[in-house]
């Protein structure tokens, strides 16, 4: 074994990081791997329509074709600034037709509402028109120092919920994404507990019949893990927060991504393994707060913004194999206690990119989650 094998496997043990080439040859292990039934937990997608314009793809087209698969739960996004493209605009056609197709097909949705951070890059939505300067690197962003934006957030809010709490198809809210979470490593400022407090309030006001669905991401590694904390010491992250104001707590899980370039090989955060701690579900069951998985990797993260899209490979993050299997490590973590509610998978219009590029592998292993 050489020094450069020792170094991996001692940064794989210690510090939870693998060391690969990001590019490996195709395969049908996604064939083999044993599908755990998941009792009565419900199955989803997200919808992201930035990644399908970003991927080539057509909107109404690419929903369509996931919309005939048998899942039952869909998450959609108001997006703040492509509502509100300008001052006095409110324009809901795009969300309108995507909530028409999912109840054409039986789905109930989750609606996410932002406003500041919502899902799918770059989880960041707030119209220019309603920020005089952009929000101070290594801030809280608290109510006090940003009052227009707090009630400008809060109008937006009971806007889209009072447009749309009429729809059965709708069966809970999302409020902000990953709340107090730094966003990414790209911004470091972050929404302070009390200014999503007061969103929270609003909400609860413009509709108390529906519960409200708050996520957090969940580190897998310990690298990321210290970083996390680091980073969320002084009001703790966002599934913390979750567990303390939603009535759903999602855990974003995404247990293999790529930190960096290291010359034809790529260095990822690898935690496989990992488990939501024991005390999240303890606080859970105290409180009677249900609990789902808001994202479960289903497609590659490697280092650039967009997922690659290798002819006749795939991708060391997340191959198709993984979408079943990190399935099943969620499905391990449901209990009798602390049921799991529903698993949202996220990549889904990854699957149709790479369906018309020739390989359904992805789609394929998708539906096996419906057959075992």
């Amino acid at each position: 074994m050489t020094e450069f094998d020792y170094f991996a496997k001692w940064s794989e043990r210690m510090l939870g990081v693998t060391l690969a080439k990001p590019e490996r040859p195709m395969d049908d292990d996604w064939r083999r791997v044993v599908v755990r039934p998941r009792d009565s937990a419900l199955l989803g997608i997200s919808f992201r329509p930035r990644q399908v314009e970003a991927f080539g793809l057509g909107g109404p087209a690419t929903l369509d074709s996931l919309l005939a698969y048998p899942f039952e739960l869909l998450r959609l996004g108001a997006y703040w600034d492509r509502i509100e493209t300008s001052a006095g605009e409110f324009d809901t056609q795009e969300l309108d037709w995507q909530l028409a197709a999912a109840e054409r097909a039986g789905k109930m949705v989750i609606l996410s509402l932002g406003p500041i951070k919502n899902f799918g890059y770059p989880e960041y939505y707030v119209p220019k028109h309603q920020l005089e300067r952009p929000l101070r690197e290594g801030s809280l962003v608290r109510p006090d120092g940003h009052t227009s934006l707090l009630s400008a957030a809060k109008r937006f809010i009971c806007r889209v919920v009072t447009k749309y709490r009429s729809r059965e198809s709708v069966v809970a809210w999302q409020l902000e994404h990953e709340a107090v979470d730094p966003l990414g490593f790209e911004h470091s400022w972050r929404l302070s507990r009390d200014f999503v407090e007061s969103e929270l309030v609003t909400l609860r006001d413009c509709d108390p019949s529906r519960p409200v669905m708050m996520n957090g991401f969940l580190p897998t590694s310990s690298l990321v893990k210290l970083s996390q904390r680091w980073r969320t010491r002084d009001q703790g992250d966002s599934l913390a927060v979750a567990a303390q104001l939603g009535d759903i707590v999602g855990i974003d899980y995404y247990p293999r991504n790529a930190l960096f370039g290291l010359g034809p090989r790529t260095v990822y955060a690898d935690g496989s393994g990992a488990k939501p701690p024991g005390p999240l579900f303890a606080a859970l069951r105290e409180r009677g707060r249900r609990w789902m998985v808001a994202e479960g990797q289903a497609e590659p993260w490697e280092t650039t913004t967009l997922p690659p899209n290798p002819r006749g490979k795939s991708m060391f993050s997340c191959g198709a194999h993984h979408v079943i299997e990190n399935y099943n490590a969620a499905i391990s973590w449901s209990s009798r206690e602390a049921p799991l509610y529903a698993y949202l998978l996220w990549g889904a219009e990854y699957w149709i990119l790479r369906a018309r590029s020739g390989d359904t592998s992805y789609l394929d292993a998708f539906y096996r989650l419906f057959n075992g």
